[in-house]
């Protein structure tokens, strides 16, 4: 007949009209077919002896076979008959028509159409199988499917600036009871503490969480070696449900859940105000308690009954002690012994600085591991910044700097002598430098030459007015704290100051700090 494919009882109906004398124009004007369709099935009709009021209807099987072969009498041939293998071959290769028709214009010197190609791509294609799935049984407390979904923009509690938000969605697969909770990010913290809450809104735990390849659980999507993250390999191992990822890109494998973030941010979403994220996690708590009550769509039982009423008793118990959440990542250990963990610093034995270890963190603790062996154990900070430090870590020449402070250079000056300790004084008293690194290296010299021959040299040097590193470096080298002082006594003019004839005055070591 033509493109428009007819109905057999609308064919049946135009032919009972047409036994009862009505005309083409008025089966057209009722909209069953057009005159020039009707005049052509008229024609076939009266031939066919179709009118005789008489004789009975044909079957739908001959009315088909007669309509069905009728052949236009004359066919215009095709401008790409000629390159019917060639475009059969590209179509099965998946060639797309618009680089099918320029290979044939560049190649060929087609003057066709890209309409013509596309046409004969159609026709001559062959018919690809549709596309069935299988819908998925579940038993009661066996699976449960988990999504995120885009929330609404909420204000900062610290900036007060609009933030984007997510919707955490974790639906039951048998009662299609639910739970949802709208967070800041998907970030594997917040990941791990969802399932907490999920679990203990539903009040036990399912057999298998059934989820997509988010970086927050999955960190090699495919289809038979998925990797999961490790901190949420250990919350399920804690909890006791397995993890069962989708194949990438195949978001029908989780549709149950799929349609549970659709029908919040239809349902639940629209025409709502909320005063912060608090405000808005209540009112999404009463409105899943409101929707449960409802009939379900495909179950057509109540969510929250068919919950309560069977699959709440067969979820596995909660575990008696809460399962420790952490968050698992492979810091490098910077030059300074510290591994960076969320803007904070945390240190490590120095002799790893520059390779990768793995770093565990919980809500109050982080732990750093070298080949499964615990290094170094830390409060967890939460001043960005900000550094945690064992003196233990740091290479000998850092522990020095940092224990071997002011104060201790002063004690350990005065246990060595009287000299020692009035040189260490004047190196900090210094205007203009700290010297406290001098200090220390002047206090090193007892290892080298021991501390009698340090204290000869310091006398030496603020005898000659030069109590400075350098000088007594050079004199222990050159052993000149061996050799007698130059016949110059220093003359004691009174009882705590010494004298030099060319004026200058050096207090008495042993009074200088009383």
């Amino acid at each position: 007949m033509s493109n428009r494919r007819f109905e057999m009882f609308t064919l049946r109906q135009i032919l009972v009209r047409m036994r009862q004398g009505d005309s083409d124009r008025d089966i057209a004007r009722s909209g069953l077919m057009g005159r020039k369709k009707l005049g052509a099935l008229r024609r076939d009709a009266t031939a066919q002896g179709w009118l005789d009021s008489q004789q009975p209807l044909p079957v739908d099987a001959v009315l088909a076979s007669v309509l069905q072969r009728r052949v236009p009498a004359t066919t215009q041939a095709s401008s790409v008959a000629a390159f019917k293998t060639q475009i059969t071959q590209w179509a099965a290769e998946g060639i797309q028509g618009t680089t099918i028709h320029a290979a044939l214009v560049r190649h060929h010197g087609f003057t066709g159409s890209y309409s013509a190609v596309k046409r004969a791509i159609r026709h001559w294609a062959p018919p690809s199988p549709p596309k069935a799935t299988m819908r998925l049984v579940f038993a009661p407390g066996e699976a449960a499917q988990v999504d995120f979904g885009a929330g609404p923009e909420l204000a900062d509690p610290t900036t007060g600036e609009l933030r984007k938000t997510w919707f955490f969605v974790m639906t039951l697969c048998w009662s299609r009871h639910q739970y949802a909770e709208i967070v800041w990010d998907q970030k594997v913290l917040t990941w791990l503490a969802c399932h907490r809450h999920a679990f203990q809104h539903f009040g036990g735990i399912v057999q298998r969480v059934i989820i997509d390849n988010a970086k927050c659980a999955i960190t090699k999507a495919c289809i038979n070696d998925p990797a999961v993250q490790r901190a949420y390999a250990e919350c399920a191992e804690g909890y006791g449900f397995r993890i069962d990822p989708c194949p990438p890109h195949d978001p029908a494998k989780k549709g149950i859940v799929e349609s549970g973030v659709k029908f919040i941010k239809r349902s639940f979403l629209p025409l709502r105000t909320f005063h912060d994220r608090h405000d808005a996690n209540r009112q999404l708590h009463e409105w899943i308690v409101l929707v449960g009550n409802r009939v379900h769509g495909t179950t057509q039982v109540r969510p929250l009954h068919q919950f309560a009423a069977v699959e709440k008793a067969l979820l596995q118990t909660l575990p008696d002690t809460p399962v420790q959440l952490s968050e698992w990542s492979q810091p490098k250990v910077h030059r300074d012994a510290h591994v960076q963990y969320a803007k904070g610093y945390y240190s490590v034995p120095y002799h790893l600085i520059g390779q990768r270890l793995w770093l565990r963190a919980t809500d109050t603790t982080i732990r750093v591991y070298h080949e499964h062996a615990l290094i170094a154990t830390h409060p967890r900070l939460t001043q960005p910044g900000t550094f945690s430090t064992v003196t233990d870590h740091l290479p000998p020449e850092g522990q020095a700097w940092q224990s071997h402070d002011l104060q201790w250079c002063l004690r350990m000056a005065q246990a060595i002598g009287p000299h020692c300790h009035g040189v260490v004084h004047q190196l900090f008293v210094d205007r203009v430098l700290v010297n406290l690194r001098a200090a220390q290296n002047l206090l090193r010299l007892r290892e080298k030459y021991t501390p009698e021959r340090l204290e000869v040299a310091c006398a030496r040097a603020l005898r000659y007015g030069t109590p400075r590193y350098g000088a007594i470096a050079q004199i222990l080298k050159r052993g000149l704290d061996q050799e007698p002082l130059s016949n110059d006594p220093i003359q004691r003019e009174t009882s705590s100051v010494y004298t030099r004839r060319d004026g200058r005055f050096l207090r008495d070591p042993s009074k200088l700090f009383h």
